[in-house]
Parts: C-alpha cells; sequence; structure tokens
C-alpha cells in the first residue's frame, strides 16, 4: 500500500484523474488504471461513498510501475484492493512541495508538445507541479457536460510565472458556478493533459496545461512546516 496526500481529483473525460504526492519520499504519483487513458472510475475511487478529498491522507494499493503513455513518469498502475482515507494536512503543509523551477512544467507556453516531452530523459518528464498563486482570475467559457460549465483561470505565482489554462478542479468549478471570486492566495496543481489537438492545429501532439486542483490558504499565509499531520484512528475489527 502507498500513502499520498491528495492533490488533485479532477475531471478527466468524465471520470476523474487523482494524483498527489508520496507521503515518504515526496515524489509525484498518478495512480492509473487499466483504460486507454488511465483514468480512475468511480467504483474504484470511491471511499465510503464518498470522493477522494483534496489534503487528504489516501492509501491506494500501487504496484511499482506504470504506463507512461510516452511521457507521464508519475504514473502507477492500481492493484485490486480498496482505497482508505487515513488522514489530512493542513493546507501549509504543503508549502514545501511548490515548485522553484523557472517555467511551470517545461515552457511559458498554455501546452507542451509529447516530442518535447518525449525529448527529455524520463526522469526530467514533469507532468505534475504544485505552485503558490498570489493573484487568480476566473471566467466562464461554455459548457464541459452534463450542463457543468467550463472555467479558465489565470494565475500568477509567487515567482513570477504566468498561466492560463482550463479548470477541472470539480469542487473549485461548483464554488465557481455558486459565485465564489477568488480573492486569496491558493496552492494550485498544475497537470498535462493527455495529447489533444485543436481542430485547425499544426505540429506536434500537444499536451495542454490543467489547473487541477486548488488550494486556498489561510489568511495570512503562514510559512511553519512543522504542523503535524493528522491520522484518522485505524479501523478496529468487530
Amino acid at each position: 500500500m502507498t500513502q499520498i496526500i491528495c492533490l488533485a481529483n479532477s475531471w478527466k473525460r468524465g471520470d476523474r484523474c487523482i494524483a498527489g504526492i508520496d507521503i515518504i519520499n515526496d515524489s509525484w504519483i498518478r495512480p492509473v488504471s487499466n483504460l486507454p487513458d488511465g483514468r480512475i472510475p468511480k467504483e474504484m475511487r470511491l471511499i465510503g461513498g464518498l470522493e477522494p478529498a483534496l489534503l487528504d491522507i489516501l492509501e491506494i494499493p500501487l504496484a511499482k510501475t506504470g504506463p507512461d503513455f510516452g511521457f507521464e513518469r508519475e504514473n502507477l498502475s492500481v492493484l485490486p484492493g480498496k482505497w482508505r482515507r487515513v488522514g489530512q494536512v493542513p493546507p501549509t503543509y504543503l508549502l514545501k512541495y511548490c515548485s522553484n523551477e523557472k517555467y511551470i512544467l517545461h515552457s511559458d507556453r498554455r501546452y507542451v508538445t509529447i516530442d518535447f516531452m518525449q525529448s527529455l530523459p524520463p526522469s526530467e518528464r514533469c507532468t505534475l507541479q504544485l505552485v503558490k498563486v498570489v493573484k487568480f482570475s476566473v471566467k466562464s467559457i461554455g459548457q464541459r457536460f452534463e450542463n457543468v460549465q467550463k472555467w479558465e483561470g489565470s494565475i500568477l505565482t509567487e515567482n513570477g510565472q504566468r498561466l492560463t489554462a482550463t479548470i477541472t478542479d470539480p469542487v473549485f468549478i461548483r464554488r465557481l458556478e455558486l459565485g465564489y471570486q477568488p480573492t486569496r492566495h491558493y496552492l494550485v496543481t498544475v497537470s498535462l493533459s493527455m495529447p489533444w489537438r485543436p481542430v485547425d492545429w499544426e505540429g506536434d501532439d500537444p499536451c495542454w496545461k490543467l489547473i487541477a486542483a486548488v488550494v486556498e490558504l489561510p489568511e495570512p499565509s503562514r510559512s511553519n512546516l512543522d504542523l503535524e499531520i493528522v491520522q484518522d484512528e485505524p479501523d478496529i475489527p468487530w
């Protein structure tokens, strides 16, 4: 069993993409199913009938390897067995995982091409990144499916990086639909999509950057990283 801090439970072709950071070695992990694009169906991911939530510590049966689809280094295959929620962390605990890279996922564009990713050594093919956002604006850009609005976010990070990308965090999207407007500092998980070519696209297959998860930081944002992880009580067999 592998324990990860859940840092994404985002839309992926009608199902979800789950991702997080391994609490043992601080590496990103994306659990993937045996479906063609690795998305995680409801019957696999629900815990007691509930969706995994951001900041949850999830215990998931995972293999040591998984399909990388040619560019995703973080993927590990889900093995048979139940998922469990074993604890939770506060938002400020995540500050130590924020990226200090020059770019958000390799470039200053909204996408990265498959050819570019495959030109990198496998160890450098980063497709998940956590950034601290100090300015965040949003706008509705149509509908996704089942009458769910599609939203786009523009972010400015603490390090001066900028990105405009589609938001795929279902919980945050629901808050936006109810009238929420971002006014605080946030931790944002940015993820690369599977390759998708717009109708008029020319050139190599692009993987689009997505705002996959949004975690609100308390105000004022603290930098204390020595906060305790809250562990759930163990299951007691009767």
